[in-house]
């Protein structure tokens, strides 16, 4: 299911543009300085990410360089969520740790809490495992989540992600040894 003349190498030096009914997925760029600032200094968007809550536009600033370095590296680099009808952008998504030799990826998103429980979030994830299976020849695609945050939980089974455990004290984020609901989607499973 590759593209002629495709590689896992060269897939992501230029990140593709996905389309949702609702949603552009694009690559970020320092225009996006200000949305993305709006929900990664917001308390409660940051609540149970890994990342701390962004204090200053600069660090936000700081944080989009990395990504368009990671573009410019064929990096899977996150995804922008920007709405069709506003072209305004609510949240980002993508992929981490790829290892192209197990077909394996993890996945995770982050949307502006004024959009939370209207699907997005789910709409974006779909895009992901869609993209995973057909274009980075990816066999299963992996999310996880602070046990507590259960819109983040709903998001991966209303996706048709599986629920197969706590990663107890998995990561070290906030302060303390977190523990890890892990979610998982196969190729083979019901995804379309």
């Amino acid at each position: 299911m590759q593209p002629a003349g495709s590689t896992v190498e060269n897939k992501l030096l230029e990140l593709p543009r996905l389309e949702t009914p609702r949603l552009v997925l694009r690559a970020l760029s320092l225009d996006d300085v200000d949305d993305i600032f709006a929900y990664a200094s917001d308390s409660e968007v940051t609540r149970y990410t890994i990342f701390e809550r962004h204090l200053s536009s600069k660090t936000t600033t700081q944080w989009l360089r990395s990504v368009t370095d990671m573009y410019r590296d064929g990096h899977p680099g996150p995804w922008g969520m920007e709405l069709r009808s506003s072209r305004h952008l609510i949240g980002a998504c993508g992929f981490r740790n790829w290892e192209t030799q197990h077909g394996r990826a993890e996945m995770g998103y982050t949307v502006t809490q004024a959009y939370w429980n209207q699907g997005y979030a789910t709409e974006a994830v779909r895009a992901l495992i869609a993209f995973g299976f057909e274009y980075m020849n990816l066999n299963r695609i992996e999310a996880r989540a602070v046990p507590a945050n259960i819109g983040s939980t709903r998001v991966m089974e209303k996706a048709g992600m599986k629920f197969e455990g706590v990663l107890r004290q998995s990561e070290f984020f906030k302060g303390a040894y977190q523990d890890l609901a892990i979610y998982s989607i196969l190729r083979h499973d019901p995804w379309r």
